[in-house]
């Protein structure tokens, strides 16, 4: 039987992000509403607070809770402007989770301690114009030149994309497979166009 009971140290940072959220982020709300963003300091107490970190194990300067501490941590994220809110669940979720699960060693060590920190925001790029998020459907395409990958394609509706420093992109590079012929790719901000 999966025991629910929370952890000691998961409820006090339970209460510190209540804490949070009610003291620092509520009153910001209108503000970010209005600017479409979130403030420099909202964000820098969240990397603090370890938020960033969620999804990622300790090993690679994560959080390392399992997920019945994440949905309790969640729930008093989930309590204040969705604005917020979807900056950490989209970074903690699929932001940085492929990297976590799927990544090589060389990968996790290279992007995950940055991402655990906030120093780097991740976001995921699947849909694009004209086919959505059904990944069969992909336009987006990638090819071998050398040892490095060239792709050339469209995405939108990519969550932290203005912030994003990381995006993990789906790109079709054996298109006789269809769905087995898709890729992820780790691209960094700073790799667009070069």
């Amino acid at each position: 039987m999966a025991n629910f009971e929370l952890l000691e140290y998961i409820k006090f940072l339970k209460q510190s992000i209540r804490n949070f959220v009610d003291n620092e982020v509520d009153p910001l709300a209108m503000e970010i509403e209005e600017t479409d963003e979130i403030p420099a300091k909202i964000l820098e107490t969240s990397k603090e607070m370890g938020l960033f970190g969620l999804s990622i194990p300790e090993e690679y300067a994560g959080t390392g809770i399992g997920m019945v501490g994440k949905c309790a941590l969640y729930e008093e994220i989930g309590r204040t402007h969705h604005g917020f809110t979807t900056v950490i669940g989209a970074h903690t979720g699929i932001g940085t989770v492929g990297i976590v699960e799927m990544g090589n060693e060389e990968q996790k060590r290279k992007y995950l301690p940055p991402l655990a920190k906030g120093e780097m925001i991740g976001a995921f790029a699947l849909t694009e114009p004209g086919t959505g998020s059904h990944a069969t459907n992909l336009k987006t395409n990638a090819v071998k030149k050398g040892d490095k990958y060239i792709l050339n394609g469209s995405k939108h509706y990519i969550t932290n994309a203005p912030i994003a420093d990381v995006f993990t992109v789906l790109a079709v590079t054996v298109p006789s497979k269809r769905s087995k012929g898709i890729t992820s790719f780790i691209v960094e901000k700073t790799f667009l166009g070069s």
